[in-house]
Order: structure tokens, then C-alpha cells, then sequence
């Protein structure tokens, strides 16, 4: 269709592929991905393992952008380096390109797509392609083909071919109506931006497939999440990043948010685990297709409380943006996960003391870092 290939090549030129977590509200990780010191090499799950002979065939859209390319590399540790193949539109790095089989894939080409899908036998899929907050407001009608009509090519080739489907959800999928501390997993959800109306929309459609067509679709809804690895971005929760790199270089941290903001957070390892975790999860112990997940909610100031018992001699202001303000106390304080705990075991291994100790562990031996201790 004339229509959908225009759409493709503007894709090309500005789709950022997502994790999903909530656009503007998670701390972005770099373009090409998580480092690979930001996944354990031990990492300890609370799952059980997959026999070797039931290892699945997985295939990760979008796989360039915020969190694909620490999900692959925690897949392949677990299910073997070849049956995990990463995909994008855009040129992977080279030791992303080097570090496993990597496709290209468009979603929005529906017949390549399947053919991806049958060719390489896949019955797990990964579905992180979508524009972010941001970006979508700033082009609607790309937002709404890829993050919508995108989402239904997915839908119907992993119902044609009986795959296990993951997409993932965010805190921007609530808005100011919804209840906020603690925000159940059903509630009134009514966003304010075209992203969180299509992470809304993938909820509901993922569930109907299920109960319609027999999908076997997953969700999880991310709060904010936090990488050492990351650079800040000017994201509503950037701010829990950027208090570290300011700490480190100069000493001094200015906060764009009330020091009395709570949100959700999670450390990036929780979150890659907690995704594996609900795949492998027994289909009859999910009693439904979309949970919040949760490790931890804070303030700056607690956030800034906890840095200064690293560095006592950090310097910390606010000056508050208006905009990311109201975007902050448009979201959930808290996320309600106690379905998430009961059916499937989630379990957060990163409380706030030691994500704290894991980021500066990660940022550096600075001087500063070495006479506070």
C-alpha cells in the first residue's frame, strides 16, 4: 500500500526503537543498547529453566533501541547465542552486529515480517518497535502507524503461527485520572500522549487476541528505568541519572522536579529479568496478560539523601520544570505488583540503597567517590 510505504521510509529516518518503558518518563539507554556489564554474567533468576531441548526460537523487534540489546544478550546466556536473533531498520554497531545473528525488519512490512517468522521457525517474539513520547506527539500519523498498525501486523502473524508474544507497557499508559499510589493493575487509564494511548490500545488488543484467538500474549508495565549506562535525555525521570554524573564531575546536583515527587523506578537488571521470567512462566499460573511490575519508589530527595551517604559533600538544589512536573503527578506513585509476586514469583533484587551502590560502582573511582569512603 502507497500509504504504508511512505510511512516506511519516514520510519527510517526517525522511528527510535523503544523498550518501552514510558518515553519520556524512562531514563533512555544508549542507542545501541545496553552495555554488556549491564547484565550479569551470574545473574540469579527466579524462574525455572527451560530444558535444553525446549529452548525457544526468539526474534526481537526493534531490538537497537533502549533495552533489546541487554535482552539479547541475557536470552542468548540463557537459551544459546543462535536461537536469539535481534532485528531493527537501522545498522546495528559492530559488536552488536558481532554478538549474535541480526536481521533486518520493518513492521510495518507485513510480508517480510512472516516470512522472518517462518524462515527462521521463530515461537517467541519481542515486540519493543515503537516511537517514544516525544517523538510521537511531534509526528502523530507516524506514531499511530507504527506503534498501531505496526502492533497489528505482530498480532496477526504471531496468532497465524501460535507464537508467544511480548509486548511491553509503561507508566505513561495511565494518566491523571488513574488512582496513583498505589495505581492497580485495572484502573481508569486515560494518557494525554498518542504513545500511552497505543500502549493502552496493545493492552487490550493483546488481550483480545488472547481470548479470541488463543495468543499467548504478555505484557509488563515498566516504571522508570535506571542504567549506569545511560546518558540523560531530558526525560521527565531522567533526573535519577543525571544526579550521578553531576555528583561525580562537578558536586553539585540541580533537580527539575519537586523534591517530593515519587515515581516508580527499577534497576535495569530487575527489569531484563522480570521480562524473561513472565515469558517463561506457566500460561495456566497467569491469571492475566498485563501486570505492573515494581522494585522501588522515591523522591529526589530520598534519591539525593541516599547519593550523600556516598558523597556527604554533594550540593543539592531544585529548580522545577513546569512541564515534567505535571507530566510526574500525571503518573502513578506507586505501582500495586502483588499479582505480578503471586503468580509468577516476581521479585526485585534492587532496593534504592543498592541501586545507588551499583551506579557508582558502575560511573567510577572518582576522587570524590574515594575520600567519602
Amino acid at each position: 500500500m502507497p500509504l504504508v510505504r511512505k510511512v516506511g521510509r519516514a520510519v527510517s529516518q526517525l522511528l527510535q526503537s523503544s523498550a518501552c518503558g514510558c518515553g519520556v518518563s524512562i531514563v533512555p539507554v544508549r542507542a545501541i543498547g545496553v552495555s554488556p556489564r549491564q547484565v550479569a554474567s551470574d545473574a540469579s533468576f527466579h524462574s525455572v529453566s527451560f530444558a535444553q531441548t525446549d529452548h525457544p526460537r526468539v526474534l526481537i523487534t526493534g531490538g537497537l533501541g533502549q533495552l533489546g540489546v541487554g535482552l539479547a544478550k541475557l536470552l542468548r546466556k540463557r537459551f544459546g547465542k543462535n536461537n536469539v536473533i535481534l532485528s531493527d531498520i537501522r545498522k546495528p554497531a559492530d559488536n552488536v552486529f558481532y554478538s549474535g545473528p541480526f536481521i533486518y525488519a520493518d513492521i510495518l512490512d507485513y510480508k517480510n515480517l512472516r516470512e522472518i517468522v517462518v524462515n527462521n521457525r521463530i515461537t517467541w517474539l519481542f515486540h519493543y518497535s515503537a516511537l517514544l513520547s516525544a517523538v510521537g506527539e511531534a509526528n502523530v500519523p507516524l506514531a499511530r502507524a507504527v506503534n498501531i498498525t505496526g502492533l497489528h501486523n505482530v498480532l496477526d502473524i504471531a496468532a497465524e503461527h501460535n507464537l508467544r508474544l511480548f509486548v511491553p507497557s509503561t507508566i505513561g499508559a495511565f494518566g491523571p485520572t488513574s488512582p496513583r499510589d498505589p495505581t492497580p493493575d485495572l484502573c481508569i487509564q486515560r494518557p494525554r500522549t498518542i504513545y500511552g494511548v497505543s500502549k493502552v490500545h496493545a493492552e487490550l488488543m493483546g488481550e483480545y487476541y488472547h481470548y479470541r484467538y488463543g495468543l499467548d500474549f504478555r505484557c509488563l508495565r515498566y516504571p522508570g528505568i535506571i542504567s549506569a549506562d545511560s546518558q540523560p535525555g531530558g526525560g521527565t525521570t531522567d533526573y535519577a541519572v543525571q544526579i550521578f554524573h553531576d555528583a561525580i564531575k562537578t558536586g553539585k546536583f540541580q533537580c527539575n522536579l519537586k523534591p517530593d515527587t515519587r515515581l516508580p523506578m527499577m534497576y535495569i537488571d530487575d527489569c531484563l529479568r522480570a521480562t524473561l521470567e513472565v515469558m517463561e512462566a506457566p500460561a495456566e499460573a497467569l491469571s492475566m496478560r498485563t501486570y505492573n511490575i515494581s522494585a522501588m519508589s522515591f523522591t529526589p530527595e530520598e534519591l539525593a539523601q541516599e547519593v550523600q551517604k556516598h558523597m556527604p559533600e554533594l550540593e543539592v538544589t531544585y529548580d522545577v520544570d513546569k512541564v515534567r512536573q505535571a507530566i510526574a503527578e500525571s503518573w502513578p506513585m506507586n505501582f500495586d505488583d502483588r499479582n505480578a509476586r503471586r503468580d509468577w514469583g516476581w521479585k526485585h533484587d534492587y532496593d534504592l540503597p543498592e541501586l545507588v551502590t551499583t551506579m557508582f560502582g558502575f560511573l567510577g573511582s572518582d576522587s570524590r567517590i574515594a575520600q567519602a569512603n
